[in-house]
């Protein structure tokens, strides 16, 4: 009999110093995945569509990314730009907020399909966050690790969207018009070849100077990353077909330091290889390689409420001949 007091004394006494500990806790708000009732958020963001013009001079991108041969040739387009709901660029959308700390204390994710998808409820105590929205095209969620950290499953990066920034919840209900930024560069292949041989199935890009690893609070990659990318080519092909790779460049004015082309078959036999080296490459514009790959060989060796939009263009097209 004895025995049984101290045992449910001890027990007693760790139930009383476990609710003791759990009392004296910074209180921590619920770090989740899903989505809550947007009608009942008491912050409301919304991504407002708009439309403006921007002129650029052209200029010959050369001059700042010389040629080994002194043959490559340039040229700048620039558009006129929409901005688009975030739905119809990216199947996927990762939002995360990290308290005044750095410690995060909310995760949605969300993809194509999803009940409201595009509109996110949250509810969130009074305070300043720090906001971090990741649009992508990926086959999984993006992984939000911190403001400075970002990565993709698998290390594979598409077109990508992003904003960061300052979210104020406060007792009463706000509205936000937030706008997303497109993270990456793209480089297109834009092949020329009337025809090209019969086992080609396929083509890979194995390219190094980008980043698949990106940092929301500089707007730039934040590793030295080798990518890997395997286009298949269409069975119809034909003069002009095209083949778009991404990265996330370190700086402003970027290079991909050396991209390996590789034409494949179904057995992943070389059939055609070339190399490219210091291609340019800046966020939000696409470098442009046309040319013949073949040649004439035939081939050898509170509450928040989140409704998302984003500029669907590209600030330019700089395009180049090899």
């Amino acid at each position: 009999m004895k025995r049984k007091t101290l045992i449910l004394s001890f027990y007693s006494l760790l139930i009383f110093l476990t609710i003791g500990m759990v009392s004296c806790e910074k209180p921590i708000i619920d770090e989740r995945t899903g989505n809550e009732n947007p009608a009942e958020a008491n912050v409301i963001l919304h991504f407002t569509q708009y439309e403006w013009t921007e002129q650029r001079e052209p200029f010959e991108l050369a001059r700042r990314w010389p040629s080994r041969d002194g043959q490559r040739r340039s040229q700048q387009e620039a558009f006129t730009r929409a901005a688009t709901d975030i739905t119809e660029l990216c199947s996927r959308l990762n939002i995360a907020l990290f308290d005044a700390d750095g410690t995060k204390v909310k995760t949605v994710a969300q993809k194509e399909g999803d009940a409201n998808y595009g509109t996110v409820g949250l509810s969130l105590a009074a305070g300043t966050y720090r906001l971090v929205v990741i649009a992508h095209n990926g086959e999984g969620s993006a992984t939000i690790t911190s403001e400075e950290k970002v990565t993709f499953p698998n290390n594979k990066v598409t077109d990508t969207f992003y904003y960061y920034g300052d979210l104020v919840v406060t007792s009463e209900k706000q509205n936000y018009d937030l706008t997303l930024t497109r993270a990456v560069a793209m480089f297109r292949l834009v092949l020329t070849d009337e025809n090209i041989p019969s086992t080609v199935a396929k083509m890979k890009f194995y390219y190094l100077g980008g980043s698949s690893t990106f940092s929301p609070k500089d707007g730039y990659g934040c590793v030295n990353s080798k990518q890997t990318e395997i286009r298949p080519v269409p069975a119809d092909f034909v003069s002009g077909t095209t083949f778009e790779i991404y990265t996330l460049p370190h700086t402003e004015d970027d290079v991909l330091t050396k991209l390996t082309v590789t034409a494949l078959d179904g057995n992943d036999n070389i059939i055609k290889e070339k190399v490219f080296e210091d291609i340019p490459v800046t966020r939000n514009q696409v470098t442009r390689y046309t040319g013949s790959f073949f040649g004439n060989s035939g081939g050898e060796t509170g509450s928040g409420d989140f409704h998302m939009t984003a500029d669907p263009d590209w600030d330019a097209v700089n395009s180049f001949t090899f």
